[in-house]
């Protein structure tokens, strides 16, 4: 651990850096700058496709090379140089212009500095850098990670899917399930709550001080700037949103941050499931020499990774929510708080990455201790009331549900013998006593 990371102030930039590390990419300041500084360049190349009369004579194919070549090689000292320029115009994005500019003058493009940022609002470079740098991430980081841990889900099921279990309603014994088809569940909840996040679109805010396109009207209104805006910010893979205020509307934004909530909320789900299970010895799990579980009770074998998912997973969501709420509202046609909480929009990406892979890691250490489920469901001879009381409604047998109530509910442990002396009583055919008494907690699972 370096010491960037030993003091570091949160634990994504410390504990978990080499986990989070590939989020720098998509939300640290540098990548903030790097993804203003292509649009930007975008934006130019744009209008000199349009192109404004101004542009009409510039070297198109040579303006393109150069200006590529600025956005390919931002580095660490370019990002420096603007927050140097920061500190005079003690503004974030006119620090990002000034910058091209000096860059745009040492490429041989001083003629055209005027049309950078042409008629924009900062507004109008964050509100699509951001949804840019959001989309990548949970494409090129995000899904995948989900996709892998949904993966895990339905091999385990697969393994595990001819595995018996007693099922827990209320916290009580009922009627067994597969092992498989209890891990099957979280793995269709999870694929479809992924489809659904994968179809929210990603908005972005694109025309002017306030929406209008107010300047770039007055200045070519024989131009289609809607058409122009609509276009420019599908390059990116972004939907422009038709009427906005000076900033985003963020309601897509806010349906993204639910979405990405509704998976974390099943993951916390799976991860109590998981270690209810350990906790009744259904799973043991893999060791590792050298590591301890407890500083005092060496025995100790503890379900730390799924306990470190969830606590991870509750800060995600708690952010998560903060962001669906607040992001939508902003006073009149602009304020500033939208500013400062994108900032950290990354933070609840890197607790949800480090949630993810922390329930990976559980996942791989899980030990099937089948003597364990095949026990529990011996001792629960009970939960074989519900199959013999339906067969005796589909004989049309007095007061079934009755029957077996008194002799199950509230009483002692009913085992496979006292199940069968009560069959005997009953006035049935010798072929449906049979019938019934082939009923165990071990086939009595339901189809899966």
């Amino acid at each position: 651990m370096d010491k960037s990371a030993l003091t570091a102030v949160s634990p994504i930039d410390g504990r978990y850096q080499k986990q989070t590390k590939i989020l720098q990419n998509y939300f640290s300041e540098f990548a903030l700058m790097k993804y203003r500084v292509l649009v930007e360049i975008e934006y130019f190349i744009a209008l000199c496709e349009l192109p404004l009369p101004q542009l009409e004579n510039i070297e198109f194919k040579e303006m393109v090379t150069k200006l590529v070549a600025i956005r390919n090689n931002f580095s660490l000292e370019d990002a420096q140089k603007i927050k140097t320029i920061e500190a005079t115009t003690n503004h974030d994005v006119k620090a990002v212009e000034y910058f091209l500019r000096e860059k745009f003058t040492e490429a041989g493009l001083a003629n055209y500095l005027e049309f950078i940022h042409f008629g924009l609002t900062s507004q109008d470079i964050n509100n699509t850098a951001v949804p840019l740098s959001i989309k990548e991430a949970i494409e090129e980081v995000y899904l995948p990670l989900l996709q892998k841990l949904k993966k895990k889900l339905d091999d385990l099921a697969d393994q595990w899917m001819n595995v018996a279990m007693l099922a827990r309603t209320h916290g009580q014994p009922a009627s067994p399930t597969k092992l498989g088809k209890e891990i099957k569940v979280f793995g269709e909840r999870l694929m479809q709550q992924m489809y659904q996040l994968e179809v929210i679109p990603y908005s972005a805010k694109f025309g002017g001080a306030t929406g209008n396109f107010n300047a770039h009207k007055v200045a070519y209104p024989h131009i289609n700037w809607v058409e122009f805006g609509n276009s420019f910010t599908s390059i990116f893979g972004l939907q422009r949103t038709q009427y906005t205020t000076q900033i985003e509307n963020y309601d897509n934004l806010a349906a993204t941050c639910d979405g990405m909530q509704r998976i974390n909320t099943i993951c916390v789900d799976m991860c109590r499931d998981m270690w209810h299970y350990i906790s009744i010895d259904y799973f043991k799990q893999k060791t590792k020499d050298g590591e301890v579980g407890s500083s005092a009770m060496p025995h100790k074998v503890n379900p730390i990774d799924f306990e470190n998912a969830e606590g991870n997973l509750g800060i995600a969501n708690a952010l998560l929510h903060f962001f669906s709420s607040k992001l939508p509202i902003s006073r009149l046609q602009r304020d500033l708080t939208d500013s400062t909480v994108l900032r950290n929009i990354g933070v609840p990406m890197a607790h949800t990455i480090i949630a993810f892979n922390s329930i990976l890691k559980g996942l791989e250490k899980l030990v099937l201790n089948e003597m364990q489920l095949h026990d529990d469901l011996d001792a629960n001879w009970a939960v074989c009331a519900e199959a013999i009381q339906t067969i005796l409604r589909r004989e049309n047998y007095p007061h079934p549900y009755e029957a077996l109530k008194q002799l199950t509910r509230g009483k002692g442990p009913i085992t496979q013998l006292s199940l069968h002396q009560f069959i005997d009583t009953l006035q049935v055919s010798d072929e449906i006593k049979v019938e019934l008494k082939n009923i165990s907690p071990f086939n009595y699972t339901g189809v899966f």
